[in-house]
């Protein structure tokens, strides 16, 4: 028997803290890691889905025969034939399936590429010839998929959070205001298009539904699976070891349950992959917004009166809230406050969590009003948001667990060079090129969820650690195995990190930046309770001494806080009003995001998000047809995102943050790095040329069109320089 223990030497080296690169970072760039779509099955059989061509209406006919009658197709599934899902239950995020996953149902279709059919044949390609061959008739019924502010189908929805929150008299406060905003804001729609697309293998395997998927929590998803299949939990397992992004849309997909669906008709594996263009249906996307900001100041620039209001799409077949008023709640206080998130039920597929939901939006709404009201007040924008720093959060007044956004400022500033900024709009030039710089505060939630995890010291000194954690390109597996050395006392050649797999027991799902912190607090957990259990061993057995960890109790405990993490974007673009091109010249990010466990994937996933910032500024904007309900040119020709040559020099860093009531003092920075990025490079696009973009993105047409006809001379509808009381 092996008896080999950790000793002094491997003690306390601080892996935590230090770049290192990605544990499968050589699996990856090698070919060697298999994702979701690519891993080899015998008698492997392949599923095509056959999507809605009417945006509302009925099936009156699937005519499968002649499909049917083509070598090598096996079957094809549609309401009249398939399995009676289970829907009347509760998710695991508390909410109900979208009945998008629940496939073949009815004859009903609620929006274009609403799923009718699953052709199931030997190889793809013969199932997506077959599929496109597959005629439906359909029964056309009106539809509606125009968001517009106003809308009277309009209404106020809970969604994660309360739909709305009033304090003090708001319209009184704005009457006794001395400066004013009052404006509307939209962003369109956005789609996650994730470099890997939706993939998802079934098979039974002796009773046991296996299902090998791209996803953002196996517990997620097998939890969904059991509940619509009716089976019990411990029937299921769902594996997910490498994924290829999914920023909120890889959850329960219709993919994995046309798959299971055809998996059992058929007693053999089969696989569907979700094609770029059905993403634009079936995988969800960030809803387009209307928002309105009512800001009222007081002379010296403290905000009396704050309204936000924000309206977003949802299908009619399932509720899903963009909470665009939430950042409103955290950031800013006044006398009277008042927030509220409203929902329209459209023609539309359902929208989706994306990359900090609610607050990608809402934060571009709320900063580029802060922004206008610091013009109108003559205030340095920095100036003005400090001035407007809470004590308390401005709805739930709990204490901050920590907010240093006033040190991400001040740090930002420095390296920024803002001190030498002229606040006048329009006057710096580059030859041809307006200049124009601005900034932007950012702020995510810093949560975390029970998980467990299962930590073995193994008879030849190493350890296991097993969690059902998802890696979706952010590093989690590397910042795992990390604060697995620290927390054993150990070096990260020693521990070997296993996720992905439902086996492992419940944990957080990959989503709201609380993944990484909800799994290291279980990891920690179970690891000092191991180093207790090894102190007092005299040997370790050949199977090794296993310790698993829950951390619901330790949650449960923990103070009420608002916990978050903040930011200070800042960004310097250069504007030709007579092409409409906006060049983003450099950008800085300074975050307080907690302890940084891995500055090499942190900065990674900041500058990511950052990026994406300048994408939804300036390029994104999935637009739909509204005499079909579809889209126009759904793919990545038709919708633009930036490129290696809109980002010439985006930075990130972050200064001192520690949450003391976290194990490890860490909070995420999955998506802080989104969030004001877009009103930073909007605000900048002002200060350049003097006009106000409030709907984004800011495309050149629409900056040629706010020039006039004075092109790349004087704006023509530039904002007056001088301040003039309200």
């Amino acid at each position: 028997m092996t008896t080999t223990t950790p000793g002094p030497s491997s003690a306390l080296r601080g892996a935590v803290g230090t770049a290192h690169p990605r544990i499968e970072g050589r699996d990856k760039v090698t070919g060697a890691a298999r994702y979701a779509g690519e891993i080899p099955y015998p008698e492997l059989a392949h599923g095509w889905l056959v999507l809605s061509t009417v945006a509302r209406g009925r099936i009156l006919a699937v005519e499968t025969g002649p499909v049917l009658a083509v070598p090598g197709v096996l079957t094809v599934l549609h309401h009249g034939n398939a399995p009676r899902l289970r829907t009347d239950y509760i998710g695991m995020l508390g909410v109900p399936p979208d009945p998008t996953s629940a496939v073949f149902q009815d004859d009903r279709v609620p929006f274009a590429g609403w799923p009718v059919a699953l052709v199931v044949a030997e190889t793809p390609e013969v199932a997506r010839e077959a599929a496109e061959a597959l005629v439906v008739t359909y029964e056309r019924e009106p539809h509606d998929t125009e968001l517009v502010a106003g809308h009277p189908g309009a209404y106020a929805a809970d969604g994660p959070v309360p739909a709305e929150t009033e304090k003090g008299d708001l319209e009184a406060r704005l009457a006794d205001s001395a400066f004013v905003v009052d404006e509307e804001y939209t962003t369109p729609e956005e789609q996650h298009s994730m470099m890997e697309p939706h993939a998802a293998t079934a098979r039974w395997d002796g009773g046991r539904l296996e299902v090998v998927d791209s996803n953002q929590g196996v517990g997620w998803v097998q939890s969904e699976l059991a509940a619509m299949f009716s089976l019990d939990a411990s029937a299921v397992r769902v594996r997910s070891e490498h994924i290829g992004g999914g920023f909120g849309s890889k959850g329960l997909r219709a993919h994995q349950v046309s798959a299971v669906m055809a998996a059992t008709a058929l007693q053999r594996p089969v696989r569907v992959v979700l094609t770029r263009r059905q993403t634009f249906s079936l995988g969800g996307y960030r809803s387009p917004t209307t928002q309105r900001v009512r800001l009222g100041a007081a002379p010296d620039g403290r905000l009396l009166a704050l309204e936000h209001r924000s309206l977003n799409q949802t299908s009619t077949v399932y509720e899903f809230v963009e909470p665009g008023a939430g950042i409103a709640r955290a950031m800013y206080d006044a006398e009277a406050h008042r927030t509220a998130n409203h929902v329209v039920r459209l023609d539309v597929p359902s929208p989706t969590w994306m990359r900090a939901p609610g607050e990608a939006p809402g934060s571009f709404a709320v900063e580029a009003a802060l922004d206008e009201l610091a013009a109108r007040a003559g205030l340095d924008p920095i100036d003005l948001r400090l001035r407007n720093e809470p004590e308390f959060g401005p709805v739930s007044g709990l204490p901050f667990s920590s907010r240093n956004l006033a040190a991400c400022f001040h740090e930002g500033a420095r390296r920024f060079g803002w001190a030498g900024r002229d606040p006048r709009p329009g006057i710096r030039r580059d030859g041809r090129w307006l200049l124009g710089t601005g900034t932007a505060a950012a702020s995510f939630g810093a949560g975390a969820a029970p998980s467990t995890a299962l930590v073995t010291a193994e008879a030849d000194g190493s350890f296991t650690v097993r969690i059902t954690a998802a890696d979706i390109g952010t590093g989690a597996r590397t910042a795992l195995t990390l604060i697995a050395a620290d927390a054993l006392e150990t070096t990260p050649d020693r521990v070997r990190v296993r996720i992905g797999d439902s086996d492992f027991g419940p944990a957080m799902i990959a989503g709201g930046s609380m993944g990484t912190r909800s799994w290291a607090w279980a990891v920690t957990a179970a690891a000092a309770e191991l180093r207790d259990r090894l102190a007092v061993t005299t040997g370790i057995p050949p199977e090794g001494i296993t310790v698993r960890s829950d951390t619901t109790e330790a949650l449960g405990a923990l103070a009420q806080k608002e916990r978050r993490s903040y930011g200070a974007q800042f960004a310097e673009v250069a504007v030709d009003t007579a092409t409409g091109e906006i060049r983003v010249r450099r950008m800085l990010g300074i975050f307080a995001a907690g302890r940084i466990v891995n500055p090499l994937t942190a900065r990674n996933q900041l500058v990511g998000g950052m990026t994406w910032g300048i994408s939804m500024a300036l390029h994104e904007e999935a637009v739909r047809d509204r005499n079909t309900g579809g889209h126009y040119a759904p793919d990545l020709a038709g919708y633009h995102i930036a490129t290696h040559a809109d980002v010439p020099d985006v930075e990130a860093d972050w200064v001192d943050d520690h949450d003391p009531d976290d194990p490890v003092g860490i909070k995420g920075v999955g998506e802080i790095g989104i969030v004001g990025a877009a009103a930073a490079v909007a605000n900048a696009v002002h200060h350049a040329t003097g006009v106000r973009h409030r709907h984004l993105p800011i495309r050149p047409d629409r900056v040629v069109e706010a020039a006039g006809p004075a092109g790349g001379a004087e704006p023509a509808h530039r904002e007056g320089r001088a301040v003039t009381p309200r």
